[in-house]
Formats: structure tokens, sequence, C-alpha cells
């Protein structure tokens, strides 16, 4: 019974790929051949009808969405992201096992899978972020990327989630939300500060390392974020000296900040 299931799966798997090129072939005739419109979406629903057959065989063979995304994943996975898509129209209430088997088996699809998943709506983009985090935590710039490509306006809790989720990672996380916002980085740092107080140096680091003629702003921001906590406050200032920032500019940006002379002298002192 096993085996005829999987040659089923097989064979309707064959049989997708096969309309999927037959879609894509009258696409590319359609300057020539207007009428063929209706063939390629007639194509493309006999497409879809097949993956959704195919992707329940593996659910009932697996008794699992989640081990059937992997299971295909493995053997085919260049139609990961089209599976997801069907898997969560078919199962939206599994989105979590959906995305998080998915991401595990073909990290390399990260980013389409998450875009995917908040194009959906399945859950909130915090959510979802926080969910893709977990399932493959080294392609965290790939998850923020996607979530704030896809929803610009939820930016500061991508960024808060994101760093709460990998706190290691939030050097890199405020590093590449910076580079495509490069107008939000108060914004951004302020957000992943108030949420790991302890990576400020970490981020004026990375921040440097991309704005150095912006040191003003990232040295203030994190000074002012960070001014209850001195050993930190310390570790900011160290951190923007090595990086080039001269004394009279890093005592000029954390007296901006609030920070008295005393407590500066005190802290680069250190």
């Amino acid at each position: 019974m096993l085996r005829t299931l999987t040659l089923l799966s097989a064979a309707l798997l064959a049989s997708q790929v096969s309309y999927v090129a037959m879609a894509q072939d009258a696409s590319s005739n359609e300057a020539i051949q207007p009428s063929t419109s209706a063939s390629v979406e007639k194509s493309v629903e006999e497409s879809n009808r097949f993956q959704t057959a195919f992707l329940k065989r593996q659910v009932d063979q697996t008794m699992s969405v989640g081990r059937a995304i992997s299971s295909i994943a493995g053997h085919y996975p260049q139609e990961i992201v089209s599976i997801v898509d069907i898997a969560l129209d078919t199962y939206p209430d599994k989105y979590r096992e959906i995305i998080f088997a998915a991401i595990s088996a073909q990290p390399s699809s990260t980013e389409e899978i998450v875009q995917l998943a908040i194009e959906k709506e399945v859950s909130s983009c915090p959510n979802i972020v926080q969910l893709a985090i977990k399932a493959e935590p080294t392609y965290v710039d790939f998850v923020v990327h996607a979530a704030a490509v896809s929803t610009p306006e939820e930016l500061d809790e991508i960024v808060r989630v994101a760093v709460l989720t990998q706190p290691d990672a939030a050097d890199s996380i405020v590093q590449t939300l910076s580079q495509e916002h490069p107008n939000r980085i108060v914004e951004i740092m302020t957000s992943a500060l108030n949420a790991v107080p302890f990576v400020g140096e970490y981020v004026v680091d990375a921040l440097l390392a991309v704005f150095p003629n912006e040191a003003q702003t990232v040295v203030e921001t994190a000074v002012r974020e960070s001014s209850e906590q001195r050993e930190q406050v310390i570790r900011i200032l160290s951190t923007a000296q090595h990086a080039g920032v001269t004394h009279d500019k890093l005592k000029e940006y954390a007296m901006s900040a609030g920070l008295s002379e005393e407590d500066f002298d005190s802290a680069v002192a250190n």
C-alpha cells in the first residue's frame, strides 16, 4: 500500500510538472497566439489541482503536513515554494508547522516563504518573523529583509521581535535593515536597544562599519538608549573610539545624548 501511494504521488508530481511546462510554453507564445491565454489559465488550474492532490496524499501517507513538506522538499527542492503556497491554502490552521518544516528543510527559500506567508496573512508579520527565525536562525537577515519589504509599516515590531528571538544576531539585523531604510536608523536602533539593551556596542560597531558618516546619529542614539546602564555606555564609547571616532567628537556626541562631562571622562578612562 505504501509503495502504491508513493508511486501515485510521483505520478501526480510528474503530471504537475508537465502541466507547468505546458503553461510556460503557452505563455511564451501568447504574443503570437492571444487565444492561448485561456489555455494557460486552464493549465495553471490543472497544475494547482494536481499539486493539491499530491500534497494531500503525502499528508495522508505521513500523517503530518510538516512531515509531508519535509519529504517533498527533500525530493523536489525546486518545488518547495509552490508546495508551501498550496499547503497554506489547503491547511491554513497548520501554518506554523508548514512554515517551520519548509524553512528547516529548504533554508535557501526562506525569503520567498516568508513573503508568501505574509502575503497570505496566515498570521501577523511579527509572528511569522519569529517562527521563521526559529526554524533557521542563520537566515535571520533574509527573514527581516522579506518582512520589512512586505510590511514596512511594521518595521519597529519586526526589529523588536527579531532581536528578541535571535539576540546574537542583533548587530546583523540592525545593519541589514538600516541599509535598506537609511532614513530610519534611529528608529531601528531604538527598537533594538529597547528590546535587548546589552547589544549596544555590537550595534554601534556594525553601523559605523557601513555608515561612517553617521557617527553622530549612531553614537548619540546608542548612548541615549543605554544611559541607565553605565557599563553599556562605556562599551559603546570604546567601540566608537576604536571605529575611528575622535575623542573630541565622541565627547560631543555623548554629551548631546545627555551624558555629563564627568560621566564621559569616567567612561573613556576605562
